[in-house]
């Protein structure tokens, strides 16, 4: 995975991508280091100096909804169905203008992890229950063009020094006005989605390159940087609301767009530094220092990130990314699923004059 480019620092990252947490159903859960690429796009390696060390885990509240077509062809129920559509009815994976769509979907959300881009929507569950609404799609289909647009900008894996910055809203407006255009007529589909993302880059500093990160979010989903050595926050996005429990999204009838609403910020990280890309799952079950703790103890359990050896050390622990991720979501899901936990999500509530209790 990291054999192109031997001379460089490892850099640990971390992405676990909970989905929003519910009490009446089975949990459906998944984990993984990275999310599947079409095959074209294996072995493309960018060149930026820098990449991601990946893990993700995942907790919905209930299966994921099969998209429909045609970004999804169903088996043939008859061998009288067209000879044409053989191939295809035996591929599960779905598809937009004749390509993969990137990422995975988990209930309503979507999430994707590669090496230089990562990103969390959190699709709005309601559509579900509307005509024609499909909030897993929304959420998909955005993180897919989102993750392409920044893909085709040259400037994200430009080494020269007079290259151009990568501008992460443009590729987030880009992928929204596909969106719309994917899920319009003859059939329309419907939804809306928050979008959170992080674009890893580079700037140059005397003779050398540091790691710089673009952080780009829409709604209530958070991107949080987190120094495990130090037990600190070095950053974290700000949520956006509308009002309590209606964050700013993208899709049908909102109002919002990432031109107008998107916030992007600019974060210089270190080598060690974990990245969290969470949804609502996480931040409204656990508060900031109970994630710092977690992270850190996990990083300490696999043995690397101590005081005595580099915290970008990855040969100890295969995999240790995953393993962080799974903790961390597992924590998260132990309040939700609690009735009479204390969480953030109910102090806000309590805040706004709402009687609640218990996880969310």
């Amino acid at each position: 995975m990291r054999s192109h480019r031997p001379s460089v620092p490892k850099h640990h990252f971390l992405y676990p991508f909970p989905a929003r947490r519910w009490r009446s159903s089975e949990a459906i859960t998944s984990e993984g280091t990275r999310t599947p690429l079409p095959a074209a796009a294996l072995g493309q390696k960018p060149k930026s100096p820098f990449f991601f060390d990946t893990g993700y885990a995942l907790y919905a509240k209930r299966p994921s909804r099969p998209f429909p077509p045609p970004f999804l062809s169903m088996p043939s129920g008859s061998f009288s169905d067209p000879l044409s559509t053989h191939n295809r009815s035996r591929d599960r994976r779905s598809y937009v203008n004749g390509e993969m769509i990137r990422g995975i979907t988990n209930g309503d959300d979507a999430v994707l992890v590669g090496e230089n881009f990562i990103g969390a929507n959190d699709g709005v569950g309601a559509w579900a229950q509307k005509p024609g609404g499909h909030a897993a799609l929304w959420s998909r289909l955005i993180l897919h063009f989102w993750a392409l647009e920044a893909e085709r900008d040259a400037s994200i894996t430009a080494e020269t020094r007079n290259a151009p910055e990568p501008n992460p809203v443009a590729y987030l407006q880009a992928a929204y006005e596909q969106t719309l255009e994917a899920t319009s007529g003859p059939n329309e589909w419907k939804g809306t989605t928050t979008a959170c993302g992080a674009l890893l880059h580079h700037v140059h500093e005397a003779d050398t390159s540091e790691p710089m990160l673009y952080v780009t979010n829409l709604g209530d989903s958070q991107i949080m940087v987190v120094r495990p050595r130090a037990q600190e926050i070095v950053y974290k996005t700000t949520e956006q609301w509308h009002w309590f429990d209606c964050p700013r999204q993208l899709g049908t009838n909102s109002p919002d767009t990432p031109n107008a609403n998107a916030v992007m910020d600019k974060v210089k990280i270190k080598e060690g530094d974990v990245v969290l890309a969470m949804s609502d799952g996480v931040v409204d079950n656990l508060w900031e220092h109970e994630i710092v703790q977690n992270v850190h103890d996990s990083i300490q359990k696999l043995g690397y990130g101590g005081h005595n050896e580099p915290a970008g050390k990855t040969d100890k622990s295969d995999g240790g990314m995953l393993d962080v991720a799974k903790a961390l979501v597992k924590a998260a899901r132990t309040i939700a699923e609690d009735p009479y936990a204390e969480s953030p999500f109910m102090e806000r509530a309590v805040e706004e004059g709402l009687a609640m209790e218990g996880g969310e």
